[in-house]
């Protein structure tokens, strides 16, 4: 028989950092029923015995709900039938004492069986702060063991202290007013002020307050783009190579199956169905690891929670918090991370108005699409191709603050919603578990949202290689996705564009790069590849429709680029979007929403191009 324990605790209080320590490795991250919330569930390590399983809760300020994330630990206490009636584990920061006190004074009122654990001692020994637990295990009537997170002295004693058996006693919902946490705090300082020794305690908090005179001060904001540029600068620097090795990998294993067996259909669909599918998955992967890496030394480290508390003000002004900055600017990378970031913001509207906005940030696939229209419009000026390539950062940026303030006007915000967070001292992170947890929530990436890009992309596939003739596949203009772009054309003519820059459109929906490749092949360009885009340049200079009109022209290939940067075309993004929405109403109806204003959007700057110049 297993014997379920639940860790409680407010965010940063060492809470996680114990619960590494109690299961090793033999943990599982996942969502709570009904919930995106995640919460982990473990096994505790083989050398202690394997009847003991640990449930690590969102961290929690009050047993009184004002988040998501609160919510999802209430239901555990109370509301799960496998964990309600659990032992608890109090993990409470021993630099904090005064504030975190009051969890212990809730869990007493409703009930819960529970026992404490007192974090962060290595810190109070070094500044010389001298407290009698002991004494104040009796005074408050719970038993009180120590823990060293560092190097995970106490372990043994707690895992040795924990109860094989639970009082059955009726849990209940407590109600505090305002009143009752100032009694609370005020009862905090007298029993701390009764188990305090008098010593000559010495400041640790120096460092950090040196450290914060620089990130809080007020160069405050050059620090936090400084180390906001190189995080997401790296995600390039480090991933890469190991991209481009996958994408080589599985493009030679491409070529191999195919000269294998040259006139299998069946050679083909592996090679180019599945094989490239998968890819097309596996591409995101060193990004995804890289971005969750450094995000994790930046919360560990203490630095992430100040960058939150910095940014907090100035994105109030557009309706999102100081949670979302970081979400926010990894859609300029890749808007599947992006997304997956959205999890450490609380507020449910915070999380889902930077979920709407973050696939209208210019993310790294719209490049050679931006790169093939500019040097378009601007065939001879590379600089000007370059000022404007930089304009079209902005311009995504501003049409994301518009967003966000239209819908936030939409959405308010609930009347308990607040932002509040504890800034831990700053910390040397602990490489093991960092490295643990960003491959975890990257194989969370792989195996959710994989298999529905997989299937989308073979679908697409096979839609380009029907009917087959002779068993060979169609010219793309008789293939069901060419005649799905004749049936579209109509849908295309107010952009100004015909049905093969429409099949590149279709086609996009895969991912926005293939829409350089589609037009290349819907225009029959056959140079070679260092000539590829000079050719293709002049095809679509010499595009016309069948009344002799040119497909291309100004006004067509801006309302094309206007397109591309508001338009939702990756079911990347929508896979990873229904994952971590919980929504698939969200998720399709952000896919139309933005879709439709980009096609609006693109037929009325074509339109009016058309109608002045």
């Amino acid at each position: 028989m297993s014997h379920v324990y639940v860790l409680v605790g407010q965010p940063n209080s060492g809470k996680t950092t114990l619960y590494n320590w109690l299961t090793g490795s033999n943990y599982k991250t996942v969502n709570y029923p009904g919930s995106t919330i995640e919460y982990s569930m473990g096994a505790i390590d083989l050398k202690h015995g394997t009847n003991k399983t640990f449930v690590d809760t969102p961290g929690t300020y009050s047993l009184i709900p004002k988040s998501p994330d609160e919510r999802v630990t209430s239901q555990v206490l109370y509301d799960n039938e496998q964990t309600k009636n659990a032992y608890c584990i109090l993990v409470i920061d021993g630099l904090h004492l005064e504030r975190q006190l009051t969890l212990v004074y809730q869990m007493k009122q409703a009930g819960i069986q529970f026992g404490i654990v007192v974090t962060m001692v290595d810190l109070l020994k070094a500044q010389n702060t001298q407290i009698d637990f002991e004494k104040l295990s009796h005074l408050l009537n719970v038993p009180i063991d120590l823990f060293n997170g560092q190097t995970g002295e106490g372990i043994d004693k707690i895992i040795a202290g924990l109860p094989l058996t639970n009082e059955n006693t009726l849990r209940q919902k407590i109600s505090w007013t305002y009143l009752d946490f100032q009694r609370a705090r005020i009862e905090a300082m007298e029993d701390i002020e009764k188990v305090m020794r008098p010593t000559q305690a010495h400041d640790i908090s120096k460092f950090t307050k040196k450290l914060d005179s620089l990130f809080l001060g007020s160069f405050g904001f050059v620090f936090f783009f400084l180390i906001m540029t190189f995080l997401f600068a790296s995600l390039f620097w480090f991933s890469t190579p190991f991209s481009d090795l996958i994408e080589n990998v599985f493009a030679f294993l491409s070529t191999k199956i195919e000269t294998s067996y040259p006139d299998s259909f069946l050679a083909l669909f592996v090679s180019q169905g599945i094989v490239a599918s998968f890819a097309a998955v596996l591409v995101f992967v060193p990004q995804i690891l890289f971005l969750f890496l450094g995000l994790g030394f930046l919360e560990a480290s203490g630095y992430l929670p100040r960058a939150a508390a910095l940014i907090d003000h100035p994105l109030q002004k557009i309706g999102l918090g100081g949670r979302s900055f970081v979400p926010v600017l990894s859609g300029f990378a890749c808007a599947v991370p992006a997304l997956m970031a959205t999890r450490n913001i609380s507020s449910k509207r915070d999380r889902m108005i930077t979920a709407f906005i973050i696939p209208m940030m210019s993310c790294s696939a719209r490049l050679p699409v931006y790169g093939l229209l500019l040097l378009f419009l601007f065939p001879d000026n590379a600089f000007l191709v370059g000022l404007v390539f930089a304009g079209l950062y902005f311009l995504s940026l501003m049409f994301g603050a518009i967003a966000s303030l239209v819908i936030s006007k939409i959405v308010k915000p609930s009347r308990d919603q607040f932002f509040m967070m504890e800034l831990p001292l700053y910390r040397r992170p602990r490489w093991r578990i960092l490295v643990k947890q960003a491959l975890s929530k990257t194989k969370s990436y792989v195996v959710r949202a994989g298999p529905i890009i997989i299937v989308f992309a073979v679908v697409l596939w096979l839609g380009a290689q029907f009917p087959r003739i002779n068993n060979q596949a169609p010219d793309l203009a008789d293939s069901y996705i060419g005649q799905l772009g004749h049936f579209m054309e109509p849908v295309f003519k107010p952009m100004g564009i015909d049905w093969r820059v429409g099949v590149g459109l279709i086609s996009a929906f895969a991912a926005r790069e293939v829409f350089v490749s589609s037009i290349a092949v819907t225009f029959k360009v056959t140079a070679a590849e260092d000539q590829q885009e000079h050719d293709l340049l002049q095809v679509m200079n010499q595009a016309k429709f069948a009344d002799g009109t040119p497909v291309f022209t100004v006004g067509s290939v801006l309302g094309l680029i206007f397109f591309f940067m508001i338009a939702l075309q990756c079911m990347t993004t929508v896979a990873t979007q229904i994952r971590e929405s919980g929504s698939q109403k969200f998720a399709w109806g952000q896919l139309v929403i933005l879709n439709v204003v980009a096609y609006v959007g693109a037929v009325v700057i074509n339109q009016v191009y058309t109608l002045f110049f």
